[in-house]
């Protein structure tokens, strides 16, 4: 595919075409160039670039961070690229952190659910509805 419409860059790049003129907006990707009277002709390398912002996104990186990700594309250090990523990775195993108290907490809430043998409230909702953050 040599060049595309922006409906055919989006289609391709499985947004829609209010996608690709919002990041134009916020300059992740360029407005291509046109003749007065002609259709937009977006290449190749503009549909590369809508998927890497796309594929970023999905690993967690804001807007922001992307236009960070891609100024190293552009030629700039590539020291706060990594920092970013650093920062990221350190976000996401905070994350995993939580996460992992949580699913502890839980356990121990579902295995007295099934030990209890009271005939009142389930010890998994009376400690959600105390708000026990100690259980967390």
């Amino acid at each position: 595919m040599e060049s595309m419409t922006i409906g055919q860059l989006a289609a391709a790049a499985g947004v829609n075409v209010e996608t690709v003129r919002y990041y134009q907006r916020r300059a992740l990707l360029a407005v291509p160039r046109r003749e007065p009277g002609s259709i937009a002709r977006y290449p190749e390398s503009a549909l590369t670039r809508l998927r890497f912002i796309k594929r970023a996104q999905s690993l967690g990186f804001s807007l922001d961070d992307v236009q960070v990700l891609l100024s190293l594309e552009d030629g700039q250090a590539c020291s706060s690229a990594r920092e970013l990523g650093e920062r990221k990775l350190a976000a996401v195993r905070e994350r995993i952190s939580s996460l992992r108290a949580l699913e502890e907490a839980l356990q121990r809430l579902v295995a007295s659910c099934s030990t209890t043998r009271r005939k009142v409230n389930c010890p998994l909702i009376e400690a959600l509805m105390r708000a026990d953050r100690a259980l967390v």
